[in-house]
């Protein structure tokens, strides 16, 4: 009896604060007071486990715990005050940079499968591909970080820091050192069709901060302050999503829309053979054979035929004879679009090659071209190639001087009043890119035999996919060896040849131009997001500080 109203002792009161803690409170202090080789590591383990949400695993649910960690992992990457802005900021970004290499890795690994084709030649670029690539996107993650931890505070205004850091760095990522936005975070978020239309309302710079904002939210979870705010918003958030393009898609039939019949031809030629000089002829007859197949019974004549980029394995100026055997091939009424070179001027060092497509009428007439403005670097053209060349740095696709870009794309004539907007290979991964006007339809060639059996062809897609939904117009796609298909104004697949498989594939298209939800522009609304995200960070961050002080 005398000890039932002893005082508690040190450790029992101990074990009763702890008892009281968040649940996550553990987990986030650890996290937060690693440092050194452990601090990295466990970064680069958070951006490696988030490369698992793009295509083709589309596992987004391991997002709720990468970004999480890189949060707990920011909270904790406090520099030195006295020692200088740039050294106050340097933890927070070498913790950024390290997840982004983790994330760019795991996510961009295939890309090393094109140096490959011929590894005796192009053995030096792998480590390239491999380790450098993924450590030049890193910088922009890293940025993202150091935009984030200047206005850090706790609960909630972190994580709209973060999110906008992410969301100017992807942005960014789009045009510095000629842009390469491949796997952005949003598209974590939009593994199907319902989940795509938010792109619609708030483009890809929105949908980035908002993902890494839902993402993160856990985070807060780990006190007590913001939780219930944060628990809420993972619930309302996701739901909302899910919720409008559900709605947006059960308004979005339309039985009475005009077709326009095309048949996509995927002949699998093997990189290896693609440009050998004594497999050209056979390799175009293969393409005239598949394409003058009949179609399938209960199928229309096509009206475009899709052929996938530089699939004319020579330049089409030279070959009278192959433009005469393609006016066998197009009938009246169709149009054949190639990927093809094109060279303007004679040949020799004052000619210049473009990778092109070319739409080819019945008489067998180059009638329009439209030249591919984003060139791959080292794919297609290479930096100071003469300094260089010195030391062996060669592009991939071996032309006098390289490609050349084009100048500005324009909507080609199909027909029928119909026009369609062309992209070359990895120019369809650019945020906003198709969303041209005056275009019915859009159509991306590509040739990813590069990568082999690979997440890159499937990214790819996916990619290409999310601009038909950002311009609310049909896209038809050719690859060499896949994913071959075509994709109706919302993102839904109509229909797609498997990656390897080699066939023909005769579709009809719904010309439809999906109206945009709201009268504003999707991309200005979604930088008005961002724009309110930072400033409530700010906010955020002042409150804070009036707190400490």
């Amino acid at each position: 009896m005398l000890g039932a109203n002893r005082p508690a002792s040190r450790l029992e009161a101990a074990g009763n604060a702890d008892a009281a803690q968040p649940l996550l409170a553990g987990p986030a202090g650890r996290v937060a007071l690693l440092w050194g080789w452990r601090r990295a590591l466990a970064a680069l383990g958070a951006g490696a486990l988030a490369s698992l949400s793009q295509a083709p695993t589309d596992f987004f649910a391991v997002c709720f715990l990468s970004f999480p960690i890189l949060v707990w992992l920011l909270d904790g990457a406090a520099g030195d005050v006295g020692r200088g802005w740039l050294r106050r900021l340097a933890p927070a970004f070498a913790t950024g940079w390290w997840f982004g290499f983790g994330y760019f890795a795991g996510g961009l690994w295939w890309v090393g499968n094109a140096m490959l084709v011929d590894i005796a030649a192009y053995a030096w670029a792998l480590p390239i591909a491999v380790l450098l690539l993924p450590a030049t996107l890193a910088v922009f993650y890293g940025l993202a970080a150091v935009l984030a931890r200047l206005v850090w505070s706790d609960g909630i205004g972190r994580i709209l820091a973060l999110a906008a850091g992410f969301a100017i760095a992807e942005w960014l990522r789009g045009f510095v050192l000629t842009g390469f936005p491949w796997n952005a975070i949003g598209y974590a978020a939009m593994p199907v069709p319902v989940l795509m239309q938010g792109v619609s309302v708030v483009g890809m710079a929105g949908i980035n901060a908002l993902a890494v904002f839902v993402f993160s939210l856990p985070a807060v979870l780990a006190a007590r302050r913001g939780a219930a705010l944060a628990l809420l918003l993972l619930v309302l958030l996701p739901a909302a999503h899910w919720g409008f393009g559900a709605w947006r898609l059960a308004g979005a039939v339309a039985t009475d829309a005009p077709m326009h019949h095309v048949r996509i031809v995927q002949p699998s030629i093997d990189q290896s053979q693609k440009w050998d000089r004594s497999r050209r002829d056979e390799i175009f007859a293969t393409y005239l054979e598949m394409s003058a197949r009949p179609p399938e019974p209960g199928a229309a004549r096509p009206q475009l035929i899709l052929w996938p980029e530089t699939s004319v394995p020579f330049l089409l100026a030279d070959r009278p004879d192959a433009l005469a055997a393609l006016s066998q091939l197009v009938d009246d009424g169709q149009v054949l679009m190639a990927g093809a070179v094109r060279r303007e001027g004679e040949g020799g060092d004052g000619a210049r090659y473009y990778n092109s497509v070319v739409a080819i009428d019945s008489a067998g007439e180059i009638y329009d071209a439209t030249d591919k403005v984003h060139l791959v670097p080292l794919g297609e053209f290479v930096p100071f190639e003469d300094w260089l060349g010195r030391i062996g740095i060669t592009k991939l696709v071996q032309l006098p001087g390289g490609f050349s870009s084009g100048v500005a794309r324009h909507p080609m004539a199909l027909g029928n009043g119909l026009s369609a907007v062309a992209f070359v290979c990895y120019e369809v991964i650019f945020p906003g890119i198709a969303m041209q006007p005056d275009a019915d339809l859009i159509v991306n060639v590509t040739n990813d035999a590069w990568f082999g059996d690979s997440p890159g062809p499937y990214q790819h897609f996916r990619q290409a996919q999310l601009r038909a939904v950002e311009a609310g117009r049909p896209l038809v796609r050719a690859a060499n060896n896949g994913l071959s298909g075509a994709v109706d104004a919302y993102g839904r697949v109509i229909d797609a040849l498997a990656l390897d498989a080699v066939g023909v594939l005769d579709v009809a298209v719904p010309v439809v131009r999906a109206a945009p939800p709201l009268p504003l522009p999707a991309v200005a609304c979604g930088w008005a997001l961002v724009l309110l995200m930072a400033l409530a960070a700010f906010a955020a961050r002042l409150i804070d500080l009036r707190r400490i002080n």
